[in-house]
């Protein structure tokens, strides 16, 4: 077959199919019990997703749509590789990885968050990552202590 028939790949489509890694963490890669299980699991969907673009006929759009799961299945390989499993918390006395905490601030708010590895935390479902700057700031603490973040100050009411 001649060049002149064949598809280029255009710039526009190189740049959709050349996706840069994902930043991975330099912190270690602790992880919940059910935080390595998402982890997995996302491993798993992004391989399905990656075989099922690798069946499309045009190759520039079979790489335009392998181009996000090829790289999320490097991501979520890397981090299942690396992932360092922690135990559930053995005791409720002092906050640790895993723990949930209830702490109240000096404005009147009162929050609860679980402490966890980086990839499973969402704030807003209730989770922080143990990098956080107020998981770091809580981990080792009880009950009763107080500790200061910027013009806050965070008394713990409850370690579970």
């Amino acid at each position: 077959m001649a060049v002149a028939f064949t598809k280029e790949e255009s710039f526009e489509t190189a740049s959709e199919t050349l996706l840069p890694d994902r930043p991975v963490s330099p912190h270690p890669n602790l992880v919940t019990e059910a935080g390595l299980k998402a982890l997995e699991s996302q491993l798993q969907l992004a391989r399905e997703a990656y075989v099922a673009a690798s069946t499309i006929e045009d190759v520039n759009e079979r790489r335009r749509q392998a181009a996000s799961p090829l790289r999320d299945t490097r991501y979520f390989a890397e981090r299942v590789r690396t992932a360092q499993l922690v135990p559930a918390p053995s005791s409720i006395d002092i906050v640790g990885f895993g723990s949930t905490v209830t702490f109240s601030r000096n404005d009147g708010r009162v929050q609860t968050y679980r402490i966890v590895g980086e990839d499973e935390a969402d704030p807003k479902a209730g989770s922080i990552s143990y990098v956080s700057p107020v998981a770091r700031l809580l981990m080792g603490k009880a009950v009763g202590d107080v500790v200061g973040a910027g013009d806050q100050e965070l008394e713990i009411i409850a370690i579970s």
